[in-house]
């Protein structure tokens, strides 16, 4: 059994996403194995929101050098962008970042 704080790890605070939060989107990282209603029943019960829909990418991590040969890659990571109702409440974490 998976908890709301599994699925949502952490949000994501960019100049892009804090645009959005004036129509009510909201961007997260979120477990990679979860699915678009796991994520919303997750949002609404951490936040007290309604959630009208969910779009997840599937972030593919960088190249990265740290010297002449040793070559890797960052992390991949998913990522949840999260619309709320008209009639919904806002999310507080978000309102002093803008």
């Amino acid at each position: 059994m998976k908890f709301a704080y599994d699925i949502i790890l952490r949000p994501i605070i960019t100049e892009q996403s804090m645009e959005q939060t004036g129509i009510k989107k909201y961007a997260f990282e979120v477990a990679p194995d979860a699915n678009k209603i796991e994520i919303k029943k997750a949002v609404e019960e951490i936040f007290g929101v309604k959630v009208e829909k969910v779009t997840t990418l599937n972030m593919i991590g960088k190249a990265k050098r740290t010297g002449r040969y040793p070559e890797g890659n960052r992390k991949n990571w998913k990522k949840a962008v999260v619309k709320l109702t008209d009639d919904s409440k806002t999310i507080e974490f978000f309102e002093g970042m803008v």
